[in-house]
């Protein structure tokens, strides 16, 4: 069966007659998989009343572990978001009861974001729908197939991360 990555790449290797049909094969399914599912995505979280961005900064937080809360520097570095954009947000999801300001146990100068239940539950909804959108992504696939998946995508994870930084920064 052909799909309709098959139809762009027989277009493109008339126009680039040098073109390696096997790597752009490969590279675009997976461009076009990963925008699959952030479309899915952004779909969950507007029925959720969540916008991208504010997942990431819960995710962010609850990836942090409890107590939860990260300083908002810490937040721009691992969101890579200018300060200002990020204080921002941070306001809209103070309003909206997601997250609040406190001072760090450790030093009363520091402020920390901390993750708030209404917080908690908003994450808990969101990554419950992305999860439903993978494993539906992933349902044509047996168990062997998934596990030889998962192992050639790390292969090449690992390849491109020992020319450069890791793909994903720790929580």
């Amino acid at each position: 069966m052909r799909d309709s990555i098959d139809r762009h790449i027989e277009y493109w290797q008339r126009e680039v007659p040098d073109l390696d049909v096997e790597v752009e094969g490969v590279v675009t399914r997976m461009q076009m998989l990963v925008r699959h599912l952030q479309q899915r995505r952004a779909a969950a979280l507007q029925e959720l009343g969540l916008r991208s961005w504010e997942y990431d900064i819960l995710w962010r937080l609850r990836a942090a572990g409890p107590p939860y809360s990260v300083t908002p520097t810490a937040l721009a570095v691992a969101l890579d978001t200018h300060p200002a954009t990020l204080t921002n947000r941070l306001d809209r999801l103070t309003q909206a009861g997601l997250v609040a300001r406190s001072r760090a146990a450790t030093d009363r100068r520091s402020v920390v974001v901390v993750l708030t239940e209404d917080g908690h539950r908003a994450w808990e909804s969101a990554i419950g729908s992305q999860a439903g959108a993978e494993h539906e992504l992933l349902t044509p696939l047996s168990p062997r197939e998934r596990e030889t998946l998962l192992k050639l995508l790390r292969k090449v994870v690992l390849a491109a991360e020992s020319d450069g930084p890791d793909l994903m920064l720790s929580p």
